[in-house]
């Protein structure tokens, strides 16, 4: 049986407003989970999950990369953003971009899609290509349907030209059931949750010992753990809600890994309720080949 590994793949962070990140939650509550700076921001990861198995390498989204001008660069708070930090934890694990053989977007807000682009000043110097250069662009095809149609609420967290530079790839494949035809459909599916935005797509990977979730803008981190926790950004909260207590039946009893892209400090965590509350337990802070 083939051993399937996987690591958590640090990109570019960014630092938001934490009260738009923490939704209807008052300061006092949040500011005990992520210390903010003086202008009010939180610290967040955009964290990648690779995973790897069977002469195949599956990236699960790209994070917001570093391809802002630099006056939106600072606006959404990006770090080090003279640098592609996706493209040099890659590097590190030995792999090229160009080695990557699938790359999952659960949806296509920059800071899950952004690392997709060359910086800014390699954009500058001509380099407009997608980055992962013989990769399969997987996502939802409703996902796909709101990056091209926007509605005026979200319109800003598209990136302009994305849609149009995936579809001229020629390897752009939309997914509308659970799984993509030659890509481990014995143990790879996919979940929709729409609370957040319409179609986000998560990633269900089963290993021989244990499972693996991609938790994406569902569950960015573990302060989101808990259920009545949402964010300002979220399309639908209370449908958020129940999505996540729909996740926790199966991810609770079969005790997956929730993988978070946004937590500042912990890349997976198990997931436990205790006296009817959600709680993360056994947190990853490091995920660096992990055996499945």
């Amino acid at each position: 049986m083939p051993e399937y590994k996987i690591s958590a793949i640090e990109g570019n962070r960014q630092r938001l407003d934490g009260g738009s990140m923490f939704g209807n939650a008052p300061r006092p509550v949040w500011e005990r989970w992520a210390m903010p700076d003086a202008v009010g921001r939180i610290e967040l990861a955009c964290r990648s999950l690779l995973i790897e198995g069977d002469g195949k390498k599956v990236l699960c989204e790209t994070g917001i990369g570093a391809f802002f001008e630099p006056k939106l660069a600072d606006r959404y708070g990006v770090q080090e953003p003279g640098r592609h930090i996706l493209l040099e934890s890659l590097t590190k694990l030995g792999i090229d971009e160009s080695q990557i053989d699938y790359v999952v977007l659960s949806h296509l807000h920059f800071d899950h899609a952004g690392g997709l682009l060359h910086s800014f000043a390699d954009q500058q110097a001509g380099k407009t290509d997608l980055l992962f250069s013989k990769a399969k662009y997987v996502i939802g095809k409703e996902a796909w349907e709101r990056a091209l149609k926007p509605h005026a609420r979200d319109r800003a967290s598209f990136i302009p030209g994305m849609t149009e530079k995936l579809q001229a790839s020629g390897r752009l494949v939309l997914v509308e059931g659970e799984h993509i035809p030659g890509l481990w459909q014995d143990r790879l599916r996919f979940l929709r949750t729409s609370g957040h935005t319409p179609g986000q797509l998560h990633t269900v990977f089963r290993g021989a010992r244990s499972t693996v979730f991609f938790a994406g803008d569902l569950i960015p981190g573990t302060a989101w753990v808990h259920l009545p926790i949402t964010m300002g950004y979220d399309r639908f909260p209370e449908l958020l809600i129940e999505e996540k207590a729909k996740v926790y039946e199966t991810a609770v009893a079969e005790k997956w890994w929730a993988f978070y892209t946004h937590d500042s400090k912990v890349a997976m965590s198990h997931i436990a309720q205790d006296a009817g509350k959600y709680l993360p337990f056994e947190p990853q802070l490091n995920v660096t080949r992990f055996s499945l």
